[in-house]
């Protein structure tokens, strides 16, 4: 079963460059502006790891949702979609159990668009999507609510999304894992200026100067996110080494990118 719902009317800007457009045309989508395709060449010219990063924080969502869905989890909420790529995170965990429910989660309208593609699941499961903004956890939460039971444990996933927060990532956070019963889990992943501080910096400052805030954050404060969970193995670890397939592994001989991922369960 399949739906969408919107928070409220939108219109796409393309006057500015949006994170999820930027991400797409990194991925090599095609859903994209001129404005969102300067921007991500702007960055790429600084930091030649970042079409790499995407690539590598797909596949740590499918990595990370496959094992959940493997180890019994049947909810997740996917905040920050994006563009649909495919495999979708629906695919990956329905092909694991076909009554899967998933609800995605964007504030771009491209996203909205496109829903129709992203929404095709299983007559047997649920795929929603939620056109709403991270940081109106109220709204996200009610909406989410109309297709997931958030009696049982749900998968929450940000990928990629937590540097484009600020100081208020903490409150965020915590009002949405609060939101989730035990046995659920939290799913992660950041860039970090730790592991290449100067192209990282540089890529910031020009998100910043495109109107779009970038917070790169150390180990020691990603892993802050996770407080009062149990991180599973192999905890906090750069994104391609978390649980890493072969592809992943063959990926790694290029060089590492400035990305930590993570997943912890709520006891």
């Amino acid at each position: 079963m399949t739906s969408g719902r919107e928070a409220a009317p939108t219109r796409i800007d393309t006057a500015r460059p949006h994170p999820a457009r930027v991400y797409d045309w990194w991925l090599g989508g095609k859903d994209n502006y001129p404005v969102d395709e300067e921007l991500a060449r702007k960055i790429l010219a600084v930091d030649p790891t970042v079409r790499r990063g995407a690539r590598a924080n797909r596949r740590f969502m499918h990595r990370a949702t496959r094992t959940l869905a493997q180890a019994g989890v049947r909810q997740f909420l996917d905040i920050g979609t994006g563009i649909p790529t495919e495999p979708n995170l629906h695919q990956v965990v329905q092909g694991v159990a076909l009554e899967a429910r998933v609800v995605y989660v964007d504030n771009d309208p491209i996203v909205l668009r496109h829903a129709e593609a992203l929404l095709r699941g299983t007559a047997e499961g649920t795929t929603d999507y939620v056109h709403a903004d991270v940081r109106d956890p109220d709204t996200v939460l009610a909406l989410a609510a109309e297709s997931l039971d958030f009696a049982q444990p749900i998968a929450l996933s940000l990928i990629a999304l937590t540097h484009y927060l600020g100081d208020e990532v903490h409150d965020l956070l915590k009002r949405y894992v609060e939101a989730l019963t035990p046995g659920s889990h939290l799913i992660l992943s950041q860039v970090t200026p730790d592991l290449n501080p100067e192209a990282v910096e540089k890529a910031a400052g020009l998100f910043r100067q495109s109107g779009t805030p970038f917070f790169p954050r150390s180990l020691a404060e990603f892993s802050r996110f996770f407080e009062g969970l149990e991180l599973l193995g192999p905890g906090v670890i750069p994104v391609s080494g978390w649980r890493p397939d072969p592809q992943d592994v063959a990926a790694q001989a290029e060089g590492i990118v400035p990305v930590y991922a993570g997943v912890a369960r709520k006891a």
